[in-house]
């Protein structure tokens, strides 16, 4: 399936974006994916209300095989065969697969978030972070020559790269 032959199938449903994804397409409407194509197959993104229409169809939820194991996605079903022909219909399950699509959306902004740590384990982390910072700080401070050392170092050892005459020689120690 290509490109074209997508946008022909779904035009009944309204404009869509088709976008690469994965080894097939996704495609969404106002910026919701609600479609998957993957392996010459369309699958439509389903839930809790819209599922038992593929089931009746004797649809099958999209399934992948890791090394391991066989994954599958139980948000997407296969479209079923007939479909393809009926272009009214397809559209009528398309706006109920963008209709589940949203409500996925929107169930994922409505998901609590983590709940903060205690104000007392929030001050060890803070205190084992302030005592991690000091350590590197000054491990950091006598590493490293600072101000117009650095630059004399750096003056001597480019000049003697760059064979300048009057690069630094190395002075016999007593």
């Amino acid at each position: 399936m290509d490109r074209e032959f997508l946008a022909d199938l779904f035009a009944p449903f309204g404009p869509v974006t088709i976008r690469r994804m994965f080894s097939g397409f996704g495609i969404s409407a106002d910026g919701v994916t609600f479609a998957l194509v993957i392996r010459d197959a369309i699958y439509l993104r389903t839930d809790d209300a819209t599922i038992a229409r593929f089931e009746g169809e004797g649809s099958q939820p999209f399934s992948y095989t890791t090394r391991e194991r066989t994954v599958t996605v139980a948000s997407y079903w296969r479209l079923p065969e007939r479909l393809l022909d009926e272009p009214d219909e397809l559209a009528e399950w398309s706006r109920a697969a963008l209709a589940a699509a949203e409500r996925a959306a929107l169930a994922k902004l409505r998901k609590p978030k983590r709940r903060a740590a205690t104000s007392s384990a929030k001050s060890t982390v803070l205190e084992k972070k302030k005592t991690k910072t000091a350590k590197t700080k000054a491990k950091t401070t006598t590493a490293a020559p600072t101000g117009t050392a650095r630059r004399s170092v750096s003056r001597a050892a480019d000049s003697k790269r760059l064979g300048a005459p009057g690069a630094s020689k190395r002075m016999p120690q007593k």
